[in-house]
């Protein structure tokens, strides 16, 4: 008889678990806050396995307080900043998050010959667009080229998780440390077990998993005309991130000329064509970020090429005399459908 009873406890609360777990219907949980000079949003449906999703913001704040440690060069104390600071021939033991993302940015500086250079640092502080006060002033050729001297990614040595620079050089990880920053994150709720997010930070953006109705998330591409407000595109993702690089919101005017804060470190100056926004598609948003950045400075002719040489899915935005026209590489046209 007990026997038969205890056989009777067991289905009922065998039965009460799969009721719960078959009645469970995920939540959209949605949190913000500020990072790295701008803000980020994460959006993700919970799992049954999570009792407390809110409590994951914490997770997210601290990977994200972690990237701005290490790569901010507006944190005077972060670890890019102590390597920053240190004499041509130092040498300086990095984490491997940093050595991860330098290696990435080298990478591509390696692959456009230089007109990406993750030592580009000296031209951006010339040009007013790094820490400091902002002057929106012109500088002279020989300051330009001053500071140009103290540019050259070949200088940058990294080697078992040791930086070197063999001369003065100013790491800046500004176009590429965002897109890590959202890899970070999206590492974080994996980790925790969530299937389906979508992660941004400052406009660059992972997804991954369908939601519960089964679409994929859709992420709009915005407008150089309408800014927030307008997209020019909107494409679905599944586990890819997407980046985008425009001179349409930083910069400044003097005399009547527009200086973007997109620099070219061979001329050592803003770029000038009229290629004025770049979106990449990666499985990174590490080098969403940095290929994004690095066609812009290429501009649409060269930029173009070399997203259809290398096999990149870029989406390119020319401004014209009547608007803006589209350029998407062969690689990105599947996303247009």
């Amino acid at each position: 008889m007990r026997k038969k009873i205890l056989f009777s406890t067991c289905v009922v609360i065998l039965l009460a678990v799969v009721y719960r777990c078959s009645s469970f219907t995920p939540e959209l949980v949605s949190f913000s806050g500020p990072t790295m000079g701008t803000t980020y949003t994460v959006k993700f449906y919970t799992t049954s396995d999570i009792s407390n999703p809110w409590s994951l913001k914490g997770n997210v704040d601290a990977a994200l307080v972690r990237v701005n440690e290490l790569m901010s060069t507006y944190d005077p104390s972060s670890e890019l900043s102590e390597f920053n600071k240190m004499p041509a021939g130092s040498s300086l033991l990095i984490s491997d998050e940093m050595a991860y993302v330098i290696d990435k940015a080298l990478l591509i500086s390696q692959m456009t010959k230089g007109e990406y250079d993750v030592t580009v640092g000296p031209l951006v502080n010339l040009w007013g667009f790094g820490p400091g006060n902002r002057e929106d002033r012109v500088p002279s050729e020989a300051e330009i080229e001053t500071a140009k001297s103290k540019v050259g990614y070949q200088s940058l040595i990294l080697e078992s998780g040791k930086l070197t620079k063999e001369k003065e050089l100013y790491v800046d990880l500004s176009s590429i440390a965002k897109g890590y920053g959202v890899d970070a994150v999206a590492q974080v709720l994996q980790d925790k077990g969530i299937k389906s997010f979508l992660v941004e930070v400052g406009g660059e953006i992972a997804s991954k998993g369908e939601k519960p109705d089964g679409t994929l998330w859709r992420i709009a591409i915005e407008s150089p005309a309408g800014g927030h407000e307008m997209a020019e595109r909107v494409i679905d993702l599944d586990n890819m991130a997407v980046a985008t690089s425009g001179d349409y919101r930083n910069y400044f005017e003097k005399n009547g000329v527009r200086y973007s804060h997109t620099i070219n470190p061979l001329t050592g100056k803003p770029i000038t064509h009229r290629l004025v926004s770049v979106t990449v598609i990666d499985k990174t948003t590490t080098m969403a970020d940095g290929l994004a950045t690095a066609i812009t400075v290429l501009g649409p002719e060269k930029g173009l090429e070399f997203a259809e040489q290398n096999g990149i899915a870029a989406y390119l935005l020319v401004k014209t005399d009547f608007g803006f026209e589209e350029r998407p590489s062969d690689a990105f046209k599947p996303y247009l459908n």
